[in-house]
């Protein structure tokens, strides 16, 4: 009985960890085609808010998802792949693992936070940015990567993964202050 045991505890072992490592990173070229278009259709309810879903508005989320797209694809482009050394983080493989961020947990850094006044203009043409660099991205090597504040470093794939996370994140605090 004991050895039955120990090979289905083995068994489910194993699988956690196939889970864990098949979610680790983003393959596909298209991984935000769904979430920007999703994105670009709520600019248009940019003014909604709900204080008991989240302190800021629609148009806040909005912003720091593009800015967030942005500026990690700044990083990616201007690393060196030559450099890129994997790195172990527990709270990267729970994260991707589980698909999604606690809300209220983290603070954004500085250089993602939207400004006090959000123009509607600026959220289109920041949206138009992020699409180009999300098709630009393609084209740049796997190695490439940037330090994630809470990730560590990490590579295109795995950034491709949390940036579908972080996205998809905002937009389900922007569902909420809709209902």
């Amino acid at each position: 009985m004991k050895i039955r045991n120990r090979i289905i505890f083995l068994g489910v072992l194993l699988t956690v960890i196939g889970i864990v490592l098949a979610r680790n990173t983003e393959s596909s070229d298209t991984f935000m085609d769904d979430q920007m278009e999703v994105l670009q259709a709520y600019i248009s309810k940019r003014d909604a808010a709900n204080p008991s879903v989240s302190k800021v508005d629609v148009a806040w989320h909005i912003d720091h998802s593009l800015k967030t797209i942005n500026r990690v694809y700044e990083e990616l482009d201007k690393s060196n792949p030559e450099e890129y050394r994997y790195t172990f983080s527990f709270s990267r493989i729970c994260i991707f693992a589980w698909g999604d961020f606690p809300r209220g947990v983290a603070q954004a850094p500085k250089v993602v936070r939207p400004p006090k006044k959000i123009e509607t203009d600026n959220l289109y043409s920041q949206w138009e940015e992020a699409r180009q660099n999300l098709d630009k991205l393609k084209e740049l090597d796997d190695r490439v990567h940037f330090k994630h504040p809470y990730f560590n470093i990490i590579n295109k794939g795995q950034t491709k993964r949390f940036l579908r996370i972080h996205t998809r994140h905002h937009l389900r605090i922007i569902e909420d202050i809709l209902k």
